[in-house]
């Protein structure tokens, strides 16, 4: 049988506070219960999912080169704050030939304006944001059809 393709699915700074950290905002779902909710949708698009959190810039920018390393379909990725402001997860990513989408809960740009720049947005192959923790399941349906 073969094996399934992978996407990875990465999560920056305080998303493992998701539930609890301003619910009006980010909804009051947990990163668990999306991932339990993306590990089904997995089944049914009969792809793989290798999710990961991590409140270190470093991390995501290892797991990025690591995704291209093993081959990932693709990678989903909610920098989080890094979004607009890492110049390093930027050029991890133009650096990677696998197919980053970004994702984020709430839409950044009916937000503070600080949020509107998007250097992740900059270089990935699109963006999802607006919908909650269904930006990550549209998100799932994209990159399996890639």
């Amino acid at each position: 049988m073969a094996e399934k393709p992978t996407i990875f699915i990465l999560n920056g700074p305080n998303l493992n506070l998701l539930g609890l950290r301003e619910p009006d905002i980010y909804g009051h779902e947990t990163l668990d219960d999306i991932a339990d909710s993306l590990e089904d949708r997995a089944l049914e698009l009969n792809v793989a999912v290798d999710i990961r959190q991590s409140n270190h810039e470093g991390h995501l920018i290892d797991w990025l080169q690591e995704a291209q390393a093993v081959k990932a379909k693709a990678v989903i990725l909610n920098a989080a704050a890094y979004t607009h402001t890492s110049v390093a997860i930027y050029d991890a990513i133009r650096a990677i030939s696998v197919p980053v989408i970004e994702v984020h809960l709430s839409n950044p740009h009916a937000r503070e304006f600080f949020r509107h720049k998007s250097y992740v947005g900059e270089a990935a192959l699109g963006t999802i944001s607006g919908f909650g923790a269904k930006s990550y399941l549209l998100a799932l349906d994209a990159a399996a059809k890639l």
